[in-house]
């Protein structure tokens, strides 16, 4: 038997931070040595929300270095660009035509996120959860990565395989593979440095929140520095009471790659004075590989542009199979 397939994709909307890293490109790192590995860059999701044109093809670029600096292999692992492959566009409209509406509508990202743009919602946001099953199925993955805040777009996904298969296949002969997820519970959720009950996100206003991949050692300090803590001296994973406190020592035990029950014993007696100092150095130790060998690949473009399009050749020949699969299950014709 052949390695299980995975797929996973980051939008290229502005620097990673160090949750994209412990969250996800960190663990993508480890399954590419026992899983073949789809792993692109979501430039179509980009779009939901406002962007800035002169800056999307450049961030797709800096993401592609990024996977590559954090440790993701070109010759194991399959990186492409979602825009590049027309395919997901295409499956994602037929998807479109057998989705219930009501199935977009209970959406809790969709809820949240129409809340803060107000009457420049677009349709694009209500429906990318059909783009994201399309971005999925056309590769016809064994599992997906996914972070708890994804497992309701990931049951979309399946419903809408499951509904296609129903209605046009048959239970002897399924048309799409339904995925089963890949749930990381250590490291999956890093929270702001500003709000240990919040996610670290790259659409948060405060810079300060988050820890992107390369900033530079100063700021990381700093941002360390400023990171939201309590009074209370001793510290604790785990405390309902010290949700910053419990994230700050979760980024010292994955970084310092130590394990949960060292960290304990380690920070038990210290203050935020002597354990912040001791938080920075090491973000910055295990950062600065990343950091240059991103600065070395952002210097050989040929070199990226080379490597997305042979992930983009290898990817579309899967995608077009799979999307030939569904036209011929729904009754189009053949290209003449």
């Amino acid at each position: 038997m052949g390695k299980q397939r995975i797929l996973s994709g980051i939008q290229p909307t502005g620097q990673l931070h160090l949750g994209n890293y412990l969250g996800a490109i960190r663990n993508w790192v480890e399954l590419q040595q026992t899983y073949d590995s789809f792993l692109f860059m979501a430039d179509l999701h980009a779009i939901t929300v406002p962007h800035d044109p002169q800056k999307l093809a450049e961030n797709t670029y800096q993401v592609a270095a990024t996977y590559i600096a954090c440790g993701i292999d070109p010759q194991q692992a399959t990186i492409f660009v979602q825009s590049h492959i027309s395919a997901h566009s295409e499956l994602a409209w037929l998807f479109n035509c057998i989705t219930p509406l009501n199935w977009l509508e209970r959406m809790i990202q969709f809820k949240e996120k129409a809340l803060k743009q107000g009457e420049n919602v677009s349709i694009g946001l209500l429906d990318y959860p059909v783009l994201q099953a399309a971005d999925i199925l056309l590769y016809e993955p064994d599992l997906v990565p996914v972070g708890e805040d994804q497992k309701q777009h990931l049951e979309l996904t399946r419903d809408i395989a499951a509904r296609l298969n129903y209605q046009f296949g048959s239970e002897a002969a399924p048309i799409l593979k339904i995925p089963e997820p890949m749930i990381r519970t250590e490291g999956a959720r890093v929270m702001s440095l500003t709000d240990g009950t919040k996610k670290m996100s790259k659409s948060d206003p405060s810079e300060m929140s988050r820890i992107d991949l390369l900033d530079p050692p100063d700021l990381l300090t700093k941002k360390i520095k400023r990171a939201k803590t309590d009074p209370m001296r001793g510290l604790v994973f785990d405390d309902p009471e010290r949700p910053e406190c419990h994230n700050l020592l979760g980024l010292y035990t994955l970084l310092s790659n130590q394990t949960k029950a060292a960290v304990a014993a380690e920070c038990a007696e210290m203050g935020w004075g002597q354990f912040k100092p001791l938080l920075a150095d090491t973000v910055v130790a295990a950062l600065k590989p990343i950091q240059d060998r991103y600065h070395e690949l952002m210097a050989d473009r040929g070199y990226l542009e080379a490597t997305l399009r042979q992930g983009r050749e290898k990817a579309e020949a899967i995608a077009q199979h799979t999307l030939t699969k569904v036209k011929d299950a729904l009754g189009y014709s053949k290209p003449l």
